[in-house]
């Protein structure tokens, strides 16, 4: 990665607030007037673009499977002029709206063997994120696929739970292949809790787990509102407790220094 470059990929269970904290996290670094931002939606339901309230025209999914069909059909090949071509694509499928710039990945349809399109596409994100100086990729469950699809290293991998047992125990078992099976090489690690009622959960979580805690946010009934009225949450009050308890974070995390 470049020098200036800050990779955060946040992963967890399913419903647990992913990606609404990957969202106002994004909200309060691009508040940052000398931070290019750039966000990566990773999940395949591309719930972070609609969280941002940012349209996306077209994913890097669309990209790959329409280079896919030039080379099925026989009107390109792999080599410089599609490197070129899918470099320019993936540049103009970035979409920029107050300060931050997004990047869709999309819902792969048919993985196929084009092995040399997926790897292409990869390195093409990479080099796009050193033209950035804070990274953020909203991902799925597990960490893999960010491997797989859009990066192999990153510095900071943020594991958001709720409280319920089932979900620190998916971080657990997050952590565990992010570690011993390198499936991201990353450089920090860490535990977010969400929709947290008392103190004493955070103290019960904290004995269960060897995570470190970057910090935690209460049950928050606006976040809620405005999921279901589709309200993106880059409108959420700047008084918002939840967005001063990620400030902490952030700030815990050392990513906007």
């Amino acid at each position: 990665m470049g020098d200036q470059a800050k990779i955060i990929a946040v992963c967890g269970k399913g419903g647990v607030g992913k990606t609404s904290f990957s969202a106002m996290m994004v909200k309060l670094l691009s508040q940052a007037k000398d931070k290019k931002i750039l966000a990566i939606d990773a999940d395949p339901a591309v719930g972070l673009a609609t969280a941002l309230g940012i349209p996306v025209r077209k994913t890097v999914d669309d990209i790959r499977k329409g280079i896919i069909n030039q080379i099925q059909k026989g009107l390109s090949k792999a080599g410089p002029d599609m490197s070129a071509q899918l470099d320019y694509e993936v540049f103009e499928s970035l979409e920029h709206q107050d300060g931050i710039s997004l990047l869709a990945i999309g819902r792969p349809e048919d993985e196929g063997c084009f092995c040399k399109v997926n790897n292409l596409l990869k390195d093409i994100i990479r080099d796009l994120a050193d033209k950035f100086d804070i990274v953020v990729i909203d991902g799925e469950a597990g960490v893999e696929q960010i491997n797989r699809r859009v990066m192999k290293k990153v510095d900071h991998l943020v594991l958001v739970s709720d409280t319920s047992a089932k979900a620190v125990n998916v971080t657990a078992a997050i952590a565990h292949v992010a570690s011993d099976n390198r499936a991201v090489d990353f450089s920090s690690i860490g535990l977010v809790i969400n929709r947290v009622r008392n103190v004493g959960e955070v103290e019960d979580i904290t004995e269960r787990t060897d995570l470190d805690i970057y910090g935690w946010m209460a049950e928050d009934d606006l976040i809620r509102d405005m999921d279901f009225r589709g309200q993106p949450l880059t409108t959420m009050p700047e008084s918002s407790a939840t967005l001063a308890a990620i400030s902490s974070i952030i700030e815990r995390m050392n990513i906007d220094h």
